[in-house]
């Protein structure tokens, strides 16, 4: 059995945005939501989110391949008595390494960075019908409190 290269998380890149739009096309929601066939204004978009200090977009890269993608935001707010809080979005995993791990390691490594921003919670929200990352993020701590999940820190 052939191990598999290790993995590294880093800031996306405009040459990760086909791999990005793909895995975020690839489900049937974000295949009615997404166009890999136009990255014009995803370009527009990463650039606004690299340009500000409170937008971590970051990729999953094993070996040369990008494999998985989120962003992370940092809010700083005045209620919770001026609390700061993240908001973890765009979670996606490429199909060949789900159940792999990496879904665990990149919510880790936003919690991580959120304490690391002195963030009180760390919220996200999924959609309803995704009933198995609901299970995943309350397996991970998270309550399904709101609309959203959060994570009290």
């Amino acid at each position: 059995m052939t191990e598999k290269p290790e993995l590294t998380i880093r800031p996306a890149t405009e040459a990760d945005l086909p791999a990005i739009v793909a895995m975020l096309a690839d489900d049937p929601l974000g295949a009615t939501r997404e166009s890999p066939e136009d990255l014009t204004p995803y370009v527009a978009a990463l650039k606004r989110l690299a340009d500000d200090p409170h937008q971590h977009v970051v990729v999953a890269v094993r070996g040369e391949r990008v494999v998985g993608t989120l962003q992370l935001t940092i809010v700083p707010g005045l209620s919770r008595k001026g609390a700061t809080r993240s908001i973890v979005e765009g979670v996606r995993v490429h199909a060949e390494e789900r159940g792999s791990g990496l879904g665990t390691r990149f919510i880790e490594w936003a919690v991580e960075r959120s304490r690391q921003e002195n963030c009180q919670l760390v919220q996200l929200t999924s959609d309803v019908t995704r009933t198995d990352a609901h299970r995943f993020y309350e397996r991970l701590g998270f309550t399904a409190s709101h609309v959203g999940f959060k994570l009290q820190l």
